[in-house]
């Protein structure tokens, strides 16, 4: 398992970050794609290595938290 920080663009003025546990960076991309469907997202870079893999073996793929909103002039 990882976890991984997806970008969500939901318009050109505002984004956010949503940190993202999954099987693959695949996965974490799908994920957030079904819980923000009108947006766009994609994977961050670059990924922090010390928090990549998730070490309990209970971990499920999931959106674990939602980091931060930027504004974003247009």
């Amino acid at each position: 398992m990882i976890r991984v920080f997806i970008e969500v663009r939901r318009n050109e003025a505002t984004s956010s970050s949503v940190s993202v546990q999954a099987r693959s960076l695949q996965e974490a991309a799908s994920i957030a794609a079904a819980v923000y469907p009108n947006a766009e997202v994609r994977v961050k870079f670059p990924i922090d290595p010390g928090a990549f893999f998730v070490q309990d073996p209970a971990a499920q793929a999931e959106i674990v938290s939602v980091e931060r909103a930027e504004g974003m002039a247009a």
